[in-house]
């Protein structure tokens, strides 16, 4: 069973900043994403205005989990807020334990449903977890499993040796006021 931070992590994720990829760029993908992962029923279907609240949450919920990198406090407000209002959902009590329900049918619903996870994976602890990553062209989400919580991308070995070689060339670069940027001079070819 997926837990509420990977699903929200999956959402978050079906739109890939580095390479410009949306998997819900149609309401009739959208609808599919749903529905494969068991948040509506096989008879729906979203329209386009699902796609435009599913679109802003999830970059509302992108938005938020930048906070998560040092635990401040994150506004709700913009794409979040107003994806938020468009998804209503009631505390019900079923067999003693409340949980949020989608007020709403259809795609509106398994919207709701992953606008639930929230509460949900606050709940369990993992939402401080999730993060996206910190390199800006990349914005991956991904659940922080370090001891500590201090990881900051969501690949080391790719987005943590790029920002890493990225602050250590600018350093280098502060630090020779000839401004030679590396070993082999301006060209930056051997024997030139």
């Amino acid at each position: 069973m997926t837990s509420p931070a990977e699903l929200l992590r999956d959402f978050v994720n079906t739109y890939d900043v580095e390479e410009d990829a949306d998997e819900l760029s149609s309401p009739a993908e959208l609808s599919l994403w749903l529905r494969e992962r068991g948040l509506i029923d096989a008879a729906d279907s979203a329209m386009e205005g699902d796609l435009m609240v599913a679109t802003r949450l999830r970059e509302g919920l992108r938005h938020v989990l930048i906070a998560n990198h040092d635990a401040t406090p994150y506004d709700v407000s913009g794409d979040l807020a107003s994806a938020l209002r468009a998804l209503p959902m009631r505390v019900t009590l079923t067999d003693g334990t409340p949980a949020l329900e989608p007020a709403v049918a259809g795609a509106p619903a398994g919207l709701a449903r992953i606008a639930a996870l929230i509460p949900a994976a606050h709940a369990d602890g993992s939402w401080s977890r999730l993060k996206v990553c910190a390199e800006s062209t990349c914005q991956w989400a991904f659940i922080d499993s370090s001891k500590n919580r201090s990881r900051s991308w969501c690949s080391m070995r790719v987005c943590g040796n790029r920002s890493k070689t990225r602050t250590y060339r600018a350093r280098r670069r502060a630090d020779d006021p000839s401004g030679h940027d590396d070993q082999y001079g301006e060209t930056g070819k051997e024997g030139s």
